[in-house]
């Protein structure tokens, strides 16, 4: 069988998420085995006893599978034999899967990085599921929210010291009721303003967009 087929067959064996294959191409002819491994030199091939030993990659940093195969064609070419192995193989690691936070986690970080003096805050609280927006309105009703954000969600506003919005442990808890019933989302913070002083009014009033005239 020729080495460019050997290699074919051994490479359709290898595990789908493979990232290297050290391979062991045994040629019996010493004056043969010396110019099969002349042609492999990009390869960065190592000698020992009867057998040329190189490694391609997946991914960049050295020979790939298809450089492999035009290598073993030109020796195949060259009218050399010889017998090509599989050493070992390595693969790819998988990822660690992080924990998405909760919404009341999200929220609390999203706290923790405003400035002390905040006073108003726009938020935004993104739905996983269309299918949660009846019972999330429910157990978030406390924040006023409302349906403004054409897609699943809503809107609703948080106020530091006074003013107009739910308080910030208002929100917290009614985050950790959407927790608690496993509805999945996102909360983040959309607008912020600090230090406001509200005189004759419950608070400021944020323009998020206007209707075409």
């Amino acid at each position: 069988m020729r080495l460019v087929e050997q290699w074919n067959r051994l490479e359709s064996g290898l595990d789908p998420s493979w990232t290297d294959a050290r391979l062991s191409l045994r040629i019996p002819l010493p004056e043969a085995r010396r110019r099969a491994a002349a042609l492999l030199a990009p390869a960065g091939p190592g000698l020992a006893g009867d057998e040329i030993r190189f490694a391609p990659t997946r991914g960049g940093g050295a020979i790939g599978p298809e450089a492999t195969r035009r290598m073993l064609r030109r020796i195949d070419e060259e009218g050399i034999s010889g017998t090509l192995e599989l050493v070992s193989a390595g693969k790819a690691q998988p990822q660690p899967v992080r924990p998405r936070p909760t919404l009341a986690a999200a929220w609390g970080a999203a706290l923790s990085a405003l400035p002390s003096d905040w006073s108003d805050l726009l938020c935004d609280l993104d739905l996983d599921s269309s299918a949660d927006i009846d019972r999330a309105a429910v157990l978030a009703g406390p924040l006023n929210p409302i349906q403004e954000l054409g897609r699943p969600g809503f809107r609703f506003r948080c106020a530091n010291r006074r003013g107009y919005g739910a308080s910030s442990g208002m929100v917290r808890r009614s985050l950790e009721r959407l927790d608690a019933a496993a509805i999945g989302g996102e909360v983040r913070i959309a607008r912020v303003l600090c230090d406001t002083d509200p005189i004759g009014t419950q608070g400021p009033v944020w323009h998020a967009g206007r209707r075409p005239a």
